[in-house]
């Protein structure tokens, strides 16, 4: 495990706001269940939620790329290890 900080350090307030309105939309999600709404209308929100989980990652690998990686890689040290864990961290990205 690295024991350097990570890369969304200097953002760590506005990931955690992002992750906190999209746990708002998570509670919106089981409240319109528990309400019977339409299944369309629940849908349309989950691919809403979706898109906010998307993003949230989006942001974190790209401070990734731009702190962890490129340090790696400007230090020579573990810059392939760094690399391929990006690339698995793209790949399940991709699959989800």
């Amino acid at each position: 495990m690295d024991t350097h900080a990570p890369g969304y350090s200097a953002d760590k307030a506005a990931v955690l706001k992002r992750l906190k309105r999209v746990e708002g939309q998570v509670r919106g999600l089981q409240r319109m269940v528990e309400e019977d709404t339409y299944c369309i209308d629940v849908l349309t929100q989950v691919s809403a939620a979706t898109k906010a989980l998307e993003s949230v990652a989006l942001t974190l690998l790209d401070e990734h790329l731009a702190h962890c990686v490129h340090d790696a890689i400007a230090s020579g040290e573990g810059a392939e290890a760094k690399i391929a864990e990006a690339s698995a961290a793209i790949a399940r990205l991709v699959r989800s």
